[in-house]
């Protein structure tokens, strides 16, 4: 593909706890950020969403006595899975990996800020309605393709994708660019998912 001066790339929570030793660890997640960084030499216009949960967050399993992480709860805005305690505002484990380059970012998108509600995609809260205003960003500036890579790929990547087309936006992730978590076949989900739904997955960018 040829990138043009209206595609964005989003780089989606390539943060220390997503990568190896991190609290919530993405096999090789790691490895997503050289590829990551030759990617954004390619575009005119960077933006990276952040994973930002306050401490004692809903989606924690320590929030819910007696709840083991990765098992399932009904929420209010419906099934959560629960997670390892991750990403907690101003902590080392929130902030963006050290190698990935950054200065080039136009916009940072922060999620799971509210306590009471997860928050994987970057355009929703998933309740699936609460908005970042990430699409209201893009269409003001005239940015009409969205190119995506990071962590990971069944999870925060697919949510994004899915709501990015649903929004509008020719959308196209990078699969060399992401790594998953893969819990039950997730992975296999997540991309048959965003495959069916139209989303673009390709190995690189030429």
């Amino acid at each position: 593909m040829k990138v043009g001066p209206d595609d964005l790339l989003l780089i989606i929570d390539v943060q220390n706890d997503f990568c190896p030793g991190g609290a919530l660890a993405v096999a090789d997640g790691d490895g997503v950020v050289p590829i990551i960084n030759r990617l954004a030499g390619r575009f005119d216009h960077v933006a990276l969403t952040q994973d930002w949960h306050p401490a004692g967050h809903s989606s924690f399993a320590s929030s819910h006595p007696g709840a083991a992480p990765f098992s399932m709860v009904t929420m209010p805005y419906g099934q959560q899975t629960l997670w390892p305690d991750h990403c907690i505002q101003g902590t080392p484990g929130a902030a963006f990996h050290p190698g990935l380059a950054t200065d080039r970012a136009e916009l940072v998108i922060r999620k799971g800020f509210r306590a009471a509600i997860d928050s994987y995609s970057a355009f929703f809260e998933n309740d699936r309605t609460t908005p970042t205003g990430l699409a209201g960003y893009l269409r003001e500036r005239g940015l009409k393709r969205v190119v995506m890579a990071g962590l990971a790929t069944d999870y925060c990547v697919q949510y994004s994708a899915l709501d990015a087309l649903r929004l509008g936006f020719e959308t196209i992730v990078v699969l060399s660019g992401c790594r998953a978590i893969d819990l039950a076949g997730s992975l296999v989900a997540a991309t048959k998912a965003m495959a069916e739904a139209g989303v673009e997955l390709v190995e690189g960018i030429v």
